[in-house]
């Protein structure tokens, strides 16, 4: 594995991880809100050693890359992140992205004359998601504005959130998405102007937040069509952003896509059965973008 800094738009830079051999066919997965490159980590060694060359990215604004000083976190600015760490690649790679990545995805390829990727795979997220769970997404990430006062508390915060998830025995993992502060109190990896700059969020503007979510909603619909490439969704069986009925929607708007349906899993499927979801990649990537 090798760490790498790309400069992404505006001049920002990005971290990302390299696992393989860049000869090899590639894939590109990026991570949902809130998250980071270590999200990956156990299904980018598993797919690297089954032949791909997978680069896992930080977002901006999440991880280790840089924050964006004026606050441009809407899918299209990390859109046009990912089209300047595509071209990267000597050929276009497969995508993987979950929630906010599966977005910038779409919303990098709605501007484009071109196919930017081999193939897509998006991660629980669909164009029309749900505006509920949405809102439970937010609240969480806004939550705990001033952090936790250790690593347990943390744990026991994430595992109201995610009850069907176990809480770990040892806390220490969450160093990955959490980082201590001098005065010794703990606080997410990622900006949190993320959620704060939306549209009516400090106001507590119900409808100029819905009217953000539907322009979101729109652009990736958009995206959508404009995709040629074959399509995975993966939904996490206990979803409560994309529901039975976005899967429907989604496979009115595209049929040809494929679907998989991870059982016991919430919106971080990965996070939740990395087993189940990594399978589920590679039998599709063996399919549409085999290794060599």
């Amino acid at each position: 594995m090798r760490t790498v800094r790309i400069e992404g738009a505006d001049g920002l830079l990005l971290t990302a991880d390299e696992w393989g051999d860049p000869s090899q066919p590639a894939v590109l997965m990026c991570h949902g809100a809130g998250q980071n490159r270590y999200a990956w980590k156990t299904s980018a060694e598993i797919l690297s050693k089954r032949g791909w060359f997978v680069v896992t990215l930080d977002a901006r604004g999440h991880g280790d890359s840089d924050w964006s000083s004026d606050h441009k976190y809407d899918a299209e600015d990390i859109g046009q992140d990912l089209e300047a760490v595509l071209q990267r690649f000597t050929s276009p790679p497969a995508v993987v992205g979950a929630s906010m990545g599966g977005m910038a995805s779409l919303a990098a390829q709605r501007v484009c004359k071109h196919q930017l990727f081999a193939a897509l795979i998006l991660v629980d997220i669909t164009p029309h998601f749900d505006a509920k769970g949405a809102r439970k997404v937010i609240g969480f990430m806004s939550g705990n504005p001033d952090g936790f006062s250790s690593l347990d508390e943390a744990a026991d915060v994430i595992s109201a959130y995610n009850p069907h998830r176990e809480r770990p025995a040892d806390p220490s993992g969450l160093t990955r998405v959490l980082q201590q502060r001098p005065d010794g109190r703990w606080t997410w990896k990622w900006d949190p102007a993320y959620v704060t700059s939306k549209p009516g969020f400090k106001a507590g503007d119900e409808a100029a937040l819905a009217s953000h979510m539907e322009r979101v909603s729109r652009t990736m619909t958009e995206g959508m069509l404009a995709t040629t490439v074959p399509i995975l969704l993966v939904r996490g069986g206990q979803s409560d952003l994309v529901t039975p009925e976005s899967v429907r929607e989604f496979q009115r708007l595209v049929p040809e896509a494929e679907f998989v349906d991870v059982a016991g899993t919430g919106h971080m499927v990965a996070g939740d059965d990395n087993d189940a979801f990594t399978n589920a990649v590679a039998e599709f990537l063996a399919r549409y973008h085999p290794s060599s």
